[in-house]
């Protein structure tokens, strides 16, 4: 990285590595664990993707709101959210942070901001700037962040919600990880050639694409979005190359499918964010090795503890699975 670009302090570098870690590290576990088949529901692995949701949160107040997609453990666990009601989700149980009824897909935390996540492709897009519409009319201090895949840029519901925020100068940042495959489909046989970031200038907001592998990349061009959205400037899209290691749904490899080959594959290893930043941050002598295994042996305390809380809850009473389900009106009620 050039010297004349801003950096964050020690302190501040010390926090994206912690918040990386934290990351690989619940993953690593729940992919370890999954196949005890006590985690019912299917599950999308954030393992390579970690420098977008650190990088982005680092700049975010608790007041600030975040909105997900269907692989949301990153964003969930960078913005503060509950660890042990995110493991008991995943468990169905019913101290879970949706009460055990929605999985990994549907994480929630309202008290951290983290105002959900769903799978329907795009579907928290348009959620997540009528909330953001809100703020605005309000006049409230509160930036709305909303994550997206590549996939999610071809669904009529973002192209919408970019006009309507960008005619309504609304304060979100929309955030893409373009990971270059929606599902097995790779991005250069679903959209023409040009970034997706540069979409921003038809919705009349700025744009900027980055190294989603390089969290301080992430936290120079996040930290300028958040700040513009803050002044009232109007909203942005940023978007970062990224690559997830596992599965498109699940906790294993998928090389053997035949949609992205194996030295792909390894350049994307190479590339990972989270060893990268460790040993620059090691060679730049702003986290020893003391520090490093420190930040580890708390993670994995609180893993372990999270784990343990999750399978000795109870799931939820049988009486309890139609709350929160209404039924449908009647045909031809209230004639």
């Amino acid at each position: 990285m050039a010297t004349n670009i801003r950096r964050p302090d020690a302190e501040t570098q010390r926090a994206l590595l912690h918040s990386m870690l934290r990351i690989r590290m619940v993953e690593e576990e729940i992919v370890a664990r999954y196949g005890e088949q006590e985690m019912r529901c299917p599950t999308h692995i954030t393992i390579g993707q970690e420098g977008p949701p650190a990088g982005v949160s680092a700049h975010l107040k608790q007041s600030d709101y975040v909105f997900s997609a269907h692989r949301s453990h990153g964003h969930y666990l960078a913005k503060g959210a509950d660890l042990p009601a995110m493991i008991a989700e995943l468990y169905g149980k019913a101290t879970g942070c949706a009460l055990g009824k929605g999985g990994s897909q549907h994480l929630v935390d309202l008290d951290a901001g983290l105002m959900g996540s769903a799978p329907i492709l795009a579907s928290t897009i348009s959620v997540g700037v009528g909330v953001a519409w809100s703020a605005k009319r309000r006049g409230e201090d509160r930036v709305i962040v909303i994550y997206f895949g590549d996939g999610s840029t071809e669904e009529g519901a973002f192209h919408e919600a970019m006009n309507f925020a960008g005619v309504n100068r609304l304060p979100v940042v929309f955030v893409c990880e373009n990971n270059l495959y929606s599902v097995h489909t790779p991005l250069e046989i679903r959209q023409p050639a040009r970034a997706i970031h540069q979409l921003a200038a038809v919705h009349g907001m700025e744009g900027e694409g980055g190294d989603g592998n390089d969290v301080e990349d992430v936290w120079r061009i996040a930290g300028d979005a958040v700040e513009r959205v803050r002044s009232g400037a109007g909203p942005s899209i940023i978007e970062f190359s990224t690559s997830r290691w596992k599965e498109h749904c699940g906790p294993n490899e998928d090389i053997n499918l035949g949609y992205r080959d194996q030295a792909e594959f390894d350049a994307w290893l190479a590339k990972c964010p989270v060893a990268n930043y460790e040993k620059r941050l090691s060679d730049e002598e702003a986290a020893s090795a003391e520090t490093i295994a420190a930040m580890r042996s708390e993670i994995t305390d609180e893993i372990n503890a999270a784990f343990d809380f999750a399978k000795a809850s109870p799931f939820p009473k049988p009486e309890e699975l139609s709350q929160f389900v209404y039924p449908a009106p009647r045909v031809g009620a209230g004639r």
